[in-house]
């Protein structure tokens, strides 16, 4: 089976739904898994994405916050929503498809500053990997498994445009950077974007709507992740190509964020 997959926050479904048109038509996607839908089911814009070939589709959102949703071209079964999110917010789905679990997140930011006990936003988002790093260690790394979304924390110096400056910055904070390093840890997770932009090669995924020209400017930031743990890439037939959509961001009125894909047979 070939699987084109792309992530993507969309910062709102509906308001960014042009864009998405345009991309899923520019584009050999199989899968779309979304994240700040900013709606509920019911207001999702089913019918465009049928309209697209997108037939099976998978939604998990909520009045005017957050919310991730799953459009596909290949059939899937529907899992119950992960329970790492502690508000109840929803920050997350499954499916699977042949054997292979694809998990969808949109993990809180963290608010203003790294300090658990001052900042209950902060403690939101740490608890929302701990209870995930759990669950990938109770459930090992023998079953395909795919985790993707903005997961609102930049690990590697050169996923960040001044590592320096951005360890005070909530997203790049020691803390972050070292739970994410036993979130890697816990499923033994390979990053097919550090294979293709190797480091010292920046990359980044997302930039602040504050720039006037996030080009010139280009303090990014790489907060949107596809991970696969070695029961998946035993099935991984070849290489995986992995593609950060950066043009996407030069569109008009576009997410903050650029799509991120990968690419490959299992």
């Amino acid at each position: 089976m070939r699987l084109s997959l792309v992530s993507w926050n969309v910062n709102s479904v509906r308001l960014r739904l042009p864009q998405i048109e345009q991309f899923l038509k520019a584009n050999d996607i199989d899968i779309l898994c979304m994240q700040e839908i900013k709606c509920q089911e019911h207001e999702f814009p089913r019918e465009a994405f049928e309209a697209l070939g997108y037939s099976h589709i998978h939604i998990a959102g909520q009045k005017g916050w957050h919310g991730v949703a799953l459009v596909s071209k290949i059939p899937f079964e529907s899992l119950p929503a992960p329970a790492f999110c502690r508000r109840g917010d929803a920050r997350a789905q499954g499916i699977r498809i042949d054997g292979t679990e694809i998990w969808n997140f949109y993990i809180p930011a963290g608010g203003d500053f790294p300090d658990r006990e001052g900042n209950d936003k902060f403690d939101h988002k740490l608890t929302f990997y701990e209870r995930l790093i759990e669950d990938l260690e109770r459930r090992g790394t023998d079953k395909p498994l795919l985790i993707c979304g903005d997961l609102n924390i930049a690990p590697g110096e050169f996923d960040v445009w001044s590592h320096r400056q951005m360890l005070r910055v909530v997203s790049h904070t020691p803390v972050e950077i070292e739970t994410f390093g036993k979130l890697m840890q816990a499923g033994d997770f390979h990053d097919p974007f550090r294979v293709t932009y190797p480091d010292p090669q920046k990359i980044f995924t997302w930039w602040s709507y504050r720039a006037a020209d996030f080009r010139a400017s280009n303090r990014g930031l790489r907060l949107d992740h596809i991970l696969l743990n070695p029961g998946l890439m035993g099935k991984v037939k070849g290489d995986i190509t992995a593609k950060i959509h950066d043009t996407v961001r030069e569109w008009e009125r576009p997410s903050d964020h650029a799509p991120i894909q990968t690419l490959f047979e299992f």
